[in-house]
């Protein structure tokens, strides 16, 4: 009898993991980020931060986003200025540690990079914008047993998302090779782990995580500004330094 309640037990435990579907899961982080018009409304978002790294370095990163138009990502510290910039035509980066021109990016990158113009986010209509989902059941993070899913980009590239189980919220995603959803990205063939915590509801009602950690890599990126649907400069468009 014993064995059979165990047995029983462990049958809903699965059946109740397939009665969830992905599409259930993002509807219930689209909800939880406001709703899907709130998440289509935003057409120009502006965040600006701040992180300090192992070795005690302070990082400013500053991010421009258009929707389907821009996205500008500056970096900089005392010892260094790194810029990417991309439209919906072309993409640039500029690194002072070596010669700070701006120099056109692969095209591989090119079209991951343009991914990140999206200011929904890449769940939002993710079929319709060609991108394809697998549940993947729940694993534990950190003490937290999150829902675990998997969104393959029209580009081939892979997000693994994992979300909180209680709020929905994103907790973190893992990347190879670049593209965090509404967070960075990162070329190369690394295994990027990013984190994602304390969410907060802005004065006009959009959700933003404040702090993101690159799990690894010293205390996280704490978002000290957030501008949604802002008028955008027409310099922020071009490969030059602002």
């Amino acid at each position: 009898m014993k064995r059979l309640f165990f047995l029983a037990l462990a049958v809903f435990a699965v059946m109740g993991t397939k009665a969830q579907t992905a599409d259930d899961i993002i509807n219930k982080y689209i909800e939880a980020m406001g709703g899907k018009a709130k998440l289509l409304s935003i057409k120009s978002v502006y965040m600006e931060g701040t992180s300090v790294m192992q070795n005690g370095a302070e990082i400013t990163q500053k991010i421009w986003k258009v929707d389907g138009k821009l996205m500008r990502r500056e970096i900089s510290s005392a010892m260094f200025n790194m810029v990417s910039l991309v439209t919906d035509k072309e993409g640039w980066n500029m690194n002072q540690r070596t010669n700070g021109n701006f120099e056109p990016m692969p095209a591989e990158m090119l079209a991951t990079a343009q991914l990140e113009m999206d200011c929904a986010g890449p769940l939002v209509d993710y079929a319709a914008k060609g991108h394809k989902v697998e549940l993947l059941g729940k694993e534990d993070v950190d003490g937290t047993e999150c829902w675990k899913l998997k969104l393959t980009l029209k580009t081939g590239k892979d997000i693994t998302y994992y979300f909180d189980p209680k709020t929905y919220y994103i907790f973190r995603t893992v990347t190879v090779g670049g593209f965090g959803g509404r967070g960075g990205g990162q070329g190369g063939n690394m295994e990027m782990k990013t984190d994602y915590s304390e969410y907060k509801k802005t004065d006009d009602g959009y959700v933003f995580a404040l702090k993101v950690t690159i799990v690894g890599r010293g205390g996280g990126l704490f978002f000290e500004k957030i501008e949604v649907n802002k008028p955008v400069d027409e310099k922020v468009y071009k490969p030059q330094a602002l």
